[in-house]
C-alpha cells in the first residue's frame, strides 16, 4: 500500500502540466469561489462564537482569581475546536457541492488520456452528479466521525496517542481522495460498486488525500489551489487504474 500512497501523491506532478495543457483552471472558478467563502464562514464562525464560550465557561469559574485567563483560554480554546470541527466538514461541503462542476473536469482529462470513453459510459446530469456529491460525501463524513471519535480517546494514552494522530490523519485523507476519485468513477460504477473499487485502491486514495489536507495549511492559497490540484490529480489515477483493471472497450 506504500507503493500506491506514493503513487497518489506523485500524480500530483502530472495535475500541474494537465491543468495548463487542457486549459481547465476555468472549471474552477465557481468551485473555488464557494470553497473560498465556506473557508471563510467557518473562519467566522469560529472567530465569532469563540468570546461567547469564553464567557460561558469564565461564569462557571466560582473563583474571582484566574477568570480573566480562564476566559482568553476558553476562547482560544472554543474557537480553535469550532475551527476544527468547520474544517472537518469544510472537506466535504465543498466537495459535495462541487461535484458537477468535477465531472466535467474529469470528462475532459480522460477524453485526452484514453481518446473517448468506455462503452458503458453513463451521461448524468447536474442534479444527478449534485446528488451522487451529496450521497458520496455525507456517507465518508458519517463513516469519519464513526472512526474518529474511539481514536480520540486514545489520545489520552502515552506513545499510543502518537500512532492515534497519525492514523486519523490517514482516515481523513482515505476519505477525501475517495471523493475525488468518485468524480471519475460515478461514470462508469454505481455507489457499492464505487466503495469496493476505492476499497481495492486504498493507497491511490490516501495519496490524493494527503496533499489535499497539506494543502489546506497554506493560508488562503491551498483554499484557492486544492479543488483544481487534487480532483486532477484524482482523475488520472483513477483513469489510469481503469485502464490497468478493466476490459472495457473505448467508445
Amino acid at each position: 500500500m506504500i507503493k500506491q500512497i506514493f503513487s497518489g501523491i506523485s500524480a500530483y506532478k502530472e495535475a500541474f502540466v494537465l491543468l495548463s495543457k487542457l486549459k481547465l483552471w476555468n472549471y474552477f472558478v465557481i468551485p473555488t469561489v464557494l470553497s473560498l467563502l465556506t473557508f471563510l464562514f467557518i473562519v467566522y464562525i469560529a472567530l465569532g462564537y469563540s468570546a461567547t464560550i469564553g464567557q460561558l465557561l469564565a461564569e462557571i469559574w466560582i473563583w474571582n482569581w484566574g477568570k480573566e485567563i480562564v476566559m482568553t483560554l476558553s476562547s482560544f480554546g472554543g474557537g480553535l475546536v469550532i475551527l476544527v470541527i468547520g474544517l472537518m466538514l469544510y472537506k466535504y461541503i465543498v466537495l459535495a457541492i462541487s461535484a458537477p462542476f468535477m465531472g466535467v473536469v474529469s470528462e475532459k482529462i480522460e477524453l485526452h488520456l484514453n481518446g473517448g470513453f468506455y462503452a458503458d459510459y453513463k451521461k448524468t446530469t447536474f442534479i444527478a452528479q449534485l446528488r451522487r456529491g451529496v450521497q458520496v460525501n455525507v456517507r465518508n463524513l458519517g463513516m469519519e466521525l464513526f472512526i474518529t471519535f474511539p481514536l480520540l480517546l486514545l489520545k489520552f494514552i502515552p506513545v499510543v496517542n502518537l500512532f492515534s494522530t497519525v492514523l486519523l490523519f490517514l482516515i481523513q485523507a482515505y476519505y477525501v481522495g475517495f471523493g475525488n476519485m468518485d468524480y471519475t468513477l460515478e461514470r462508469y460504477f454505481s455507489f457499492k460498486e464505487s466503495l469496493g473499487f476505492v476499497k481495492k485502491n486504498k493507497g491511490y486514495s490516501i495519496g490524493n488525500g494527503i496533499v489535499f489536507i497539506g494543502c489546506l495549511f497554506l493560508p488562503v492559497l491551498g483554499v484557492i489551489i486544492v479543488l483544481p490540484l487534487s480532483v486532477t490529480a484524482a482523475s488520472i489515477q483513477t483513469i489510469a487504474l481503469l485502464n490497468k483493471e478493466n476490459e472495457r472497450s473505448i467508445l
